[in-house]
């Protein structure tokens, strides 16, 4: 199991275009990831569950990738966050 923390810059947070793009990232990958804000956690493949977190600019978050892939899965998302939130 693989863990990073993130805090999104994107001046509008974890909204409909992002969410969308991050879930076709993670699609990519064999593992199971996992965000967490606060005591909220969703399975990242859920957009809907996604965007209802509420994820916004300042907020930090913790996502979890576990699975077959996960060294590469985890080193591709968190370039993935650093790039686009």
């Amino acid at each position: 199991m693989k863990t990073f923390e993130y805090t999104i810059t994107d001046p509008v947070g974890i909204h409909a275009r992002p969410a969308g793009v991050l879930v076709k990232e993670i699609k990519k990958y064999a593992s199971a990831v996992t965000i967490s804000k606060g005591e909220k956690s969703v399975n990242a493949l859920k957009l809907m569950a996604l965007m209802g977190m509420g994820i916004k600019q300042g907020d930090t978050v913790k996502v979890t990738v576990e699975g077959a892939d996960e060294d590469t899965a985890a080193a591709a998302i968190e370039a993935f966050f650093k790039a686009n939130l």
